[in-house]
């Protein structure tokens, strides 16, 4: 999932916490296993989604050494 969907995630998972209360209330044992489920796969999402927000976005893979490789290309004067 983008993580630039974690806001929404985020609300979705606040409303499913006030659908589990009430599910409690009205004593709808069918609604509340299944909003527990859906609960637990959105906090496991949002858990990846923050873990992939911590990574780093690129890899730095250094600089080329320019003086170790410039001399492959020039021209040996004794071979002229």
């Amino acid at each position: 999932m983008d993580p630039a969907q974690m806001p929404r995630l985020q609300e979705i998972h606040a409303n499913l916490v006030d659908r589990l209360q009430e599910a409690r209330e009205h004593g709808w044992l069918g609604e509340v296993a299944a909003i527990e489920t859906t609960m637990a796969a959105a906090t496991q999402e949002l858990e990846a989604m923050r873990e992939r927000a911590a990574q780093p976005s690129t890899v730095h893979l250094g600089m080329p050494d320019i003086r170790r490789d410039a001399g492959r290309f020039t021209a040996r004067p004794d071979l002229g």
